[in-house]
């Protein structure tokens, strides 16, 4: 390959490399303390954040000890801390070339670090394997440079322009100066994600999908339900976009295993939302319609339960998936499905084999229900245990990779049909920032995550006691190692077949707080992560896959952050509830950003008639989770929050004349109320606007009730309406119409 020589550099000959101070640590540290604070300083690890309210917070140095220690760096005295700092240092930032160099057009430079000073006879050149196989050679000359000195040494820091039209994508550089040859996995990413027009404005409606009833589905919504659904809410309610949960691959066991937020896997999706009779070779297939005559009643029952019967379906639809994959091997053009093996690899194989064994090792011992209480020699996905289970099981490890083939399959379906009716969005995905410590992916890339930590959130005014989240940090060292292989796999598969992807927790790519195992949630601190070469990763994925991005950004939210998110053209996430003046007043609807998305609330938290009528506060009382006195303080807050609401109302004259002005004459969410609250939303400037299904026809009960396991149906809800009813109840064409009417009037169609 070809490609033009880069513009004219310095001449490296007479380059002056100006001194830096780099804040490298000073050896050997006085005591543990100072050594502990030498080496958190740079590895990230905080010695200082503050909280929503504003509070500075000072994490006791054993607490960064602790983090330190899961960092795998010895922290019972200060001379072993700073060994294991100096070898850090040498390993990392004096190593000729990082482990990874995630570039952007607005920043095409390669670091390269060499003892000072930089000899240019020395240089002899790089060597570029690019992603599509090909390869070219070239000598570099460092365009700029800083000196620093560690321990007595002089160190030149430069930096290596990158030939301009280096095509984006994942490619591999070699490096030689002085006969030392160095390898770097080389990233070269667009500057931004993918962005609307300027001043175009679309809606959506928000539905989750295992919700959706239908006189036809097996007792969980799939990907047919999908399918109507988008007619409907593109054809009556003006829809660009459906928004759906997270459809990671989950336990499908209840309470503890069904949150689509707690994934057993984040690359693959969950086999329930296949419609197993739209899965090819279903009609024809005498067995599958014998089985279907005699499973009629309980199909029957499934489908009318109030809530999804997770474990119930998931024993059904295996039933009929494997029959339909004993007869799809019959079948002699297999090539979809081959092409799809070979695309996808190990990382396919690697759960596959896991639902395997999974499968076997729970029928062998049923109190066995997560991978820490196999037998020890199935717990190291490459141990020869592993293989030979592999190589005893082929047809059933097969088996899982056919399902998530096929639940992909369908879901491709979905969004090529919500395109062809004119939807210009069509599917928005989500993506979870946790996963499952007893699922999958801990078992099938362990070396990834870290150990000796929890992921959580400090005490804030909605968790006094903080969040603990209860999942692993990711291991960044070891992504950047590896290239960042298992972090772009799971935004390709989570962009894959749909037109925006919401990133949850999208701080995540910029601090994680993490708790020490022997710590509760108000004993963690923050840790930052390499938030530039994450963000230019996503934009790399979401152009190739064509998709918009939304970073849920609720919570303490530093400045730096949603600036860092506007650069690279990620909506802000922005809720009705959250956005207030300082004395608590709603803003108003000009006042929220352009680059958001917009929206009345989330899974976790009230629907809007349940907002207005303290549904959640009363399930968090029958739950449990609240004592008298904190039950009485909410109800008091409720009051006032609905009061200011109100009155923005009022003021943006939403409501009718003569509507009432004090809370205490509206009991309920009438229909002027309903309507108001959506103009109120419709009006903003904010790009995206998602309306949740149940805030659409004014359900009361949330999704979600955090904190809440057993005592409330978490992720089981159903939606009200039948598929088919969405279509014939007058009560949805009022709702509809009263939504189109906004969007109209306010540019949104």
């Amino acid at each position: 390959m070809g490609l033009a020589s880069p513009a004219v550099s310095p001449n490296p000959a007479t380059l002056k490399i100006p001194r830096m101070a780099l804040p490298l640590p000073n050896f050997p540290s006085p005591n543990l303390d100072a050594a502990t604070a030498q080496a958190a300083n740079l590895l990230g690890v905080k010695s200082v954040y503050w909280d929503i309210w504003g509070q500075e917070h000072r994490p006791d140095p054993a607490i960064q000890r602790s983090i330190l220690a899961a960092l795998s760096l010895p922290v019972d005295s200060a001379a072993a801390l700073d060994e294991a700092t100096r070898r850090y240092i040498q390993t990392t930032l004096l190593s000729l070339l990082p482990p990874s160099v995630v570039t952007s057009p607005a920043d095409p430079f390669v670091p390269l670090c060499v003892p000072s000073p930089f000899a240019p006879a020395a240089a002899n050149g790089w060597r570029f394997l690019l992603e599509d196989g090909t390869s070219f050679e070239r000598s570099y000359e460092p365009e700029r440079g800083e000196t620093f000195e560690f321990e007595g040494a002089s160190f030149a820091r430069l930096a290596l322009r990158l030939p301009p039209d280096l095509p984006f994508g994942y490619h591999q550089l070699t490096l030689t100066y002085a006969g030392t040859t160095a390898t770097t996995h080389l990233i070269h990413c667009p500057g931004s994600a993918p962005v609307l027009p300027a001043g175009q404005r679309m809606s959506g409606i928000a539905v989750s999908l295992y919700g959706l009833r239908s006189e036809r589905n097996w007792g969980v919504g799939d990907a047919t339900d999908l399918e109507r659904f988008v007619t409907w809410a593109h054809r009556d309610a003006g829809a660009a976009f459906v928004a759906l949960n997270p459809l990671h691959a989950i336990g499908n066991r209840l309470p503890y295993n069904a949150s689509p937020y707690l994934p057993n896997c984040t690359f693959y999706r969950n086999f329930l939302y296949i419609d197993v009779e739209r899965v090819p070779g279903f009609a024809a297939s005498g067995a599958c319609q014998a089985l279907l005559r005699r499973c009629a009643p309980l199909l029957e029952s499934l489908r009318l339960a109030p809530f999804v019967q997770y474990e119930a379906v998931a024993k059904l639809k295996l039933r009929f998936l494997k029959q339909l994959y004993r007869e799809f091997r019959l079948q002699p053009d297999q090539s979809a499905f081959r092409s799809y093996l070979a695309a996808e690899g190990q990382l396919l194989r690697r759960y596959a084999l896991y639902c395997a064994l999974d499968e076997i090792l729970h029928k062998r011992n049923p109190d066995v229900w997560i991978w820490p209480q196999w037998p020890a020699e199935f717990q190291d996905p490459a141990s020869p245990a592993v293989e030979a289970f592999a190589a005893a099981h082929p047809r059933l490890v097969e088996f899982y990779a056919w399902l998530a083939w096929s639940v992909d399959g369908q879901l491709a379906e979905v969004q090529r049909h919500a395109k062809e009716i004119g939807m210009s969005i069509g599917l928005y995905h989500d993506l979870a920032l946790a996963t499952d410590s007893c699922g999958s992916d801990l078992w099938a890339h362990r070396p990834f995550y870290m150990q000796g930590c929890r992921v959580g959130a400090p005490p804030d005014g909605f968790s006094p006691q903080g969040q603990d989240w209860g999942f692993p940090p990711p291991n960044t060292l070891r992504h950047q190692q590896d290239g960042f292989r298992l972090f772009a796999a799971a935004i390709r598969n989570n962009c894959r077949h749909g037109g925006a992807l919401r990133m949850d927790h999208v701080m995540r790519f910029f601090r994680l707080y993490w708790i020490p195992a022997d710590r509760d949630a108000t004993g963690g601190t923050y840790v930052k992560e390499h938030w530039q070469q994450l963000l230019r990763i996503i934009a790399l994925e979401a152009h190739r896959a064509g998709v918009i991005v939304i970073g849920e950004d609720l919570g303490t939210v530093e400045d730096y952050v949603r600036q860092a998110l506007a650069e690279f053209h990620i909506l802000s996430y922005r809720l009705l509830y959250f956005e207030r003046q300082p004395d608590g007043a709603f803003k108003a609807p000009a006042e929220y950003p352009p680059l958001a998305i917009v929206s009345s609330t989330t899974h976790d938290l009230p629907t809007l008639a349940g907002f207005w009528t303290g549904r959640d506060i009363e399930s968090r009382r029958a739950a449990g989770l609240v004592d008298e006195a904190g039950y009485r303080a909410q109800w008091t807050s409720r009051e006032q929050d609905k009061q200011q609401l109100l009155n923005v109302l009022h003021f943006l004259q939403l409501l009718p004349s003569g509507y009432p002005d004090h809370i205490r004459h509206v009991p309920e969410l009438s229909g002027e109320l309903h309507n108001a609250i959506i103009g109120f939303l419709a009006a903003t400037p904010s790009q995206l606007l998602v309306l949740n299904q149940e805030d659409l026809t004014k359900e009361t009960e949330q999704q979600n009730l955090p904190g809440a396991t057993w005592q409330y149906p978490n992720w089981q809800r159903k939606m009200r309406y039948t598929i088919e009813e969405l279509d014939s109840d007058p009560r949805v064409h009022d709702f509809t119409r009263m939504y189109r009417a906004w969007l109209e009037r306010t540019g949104r169609l």
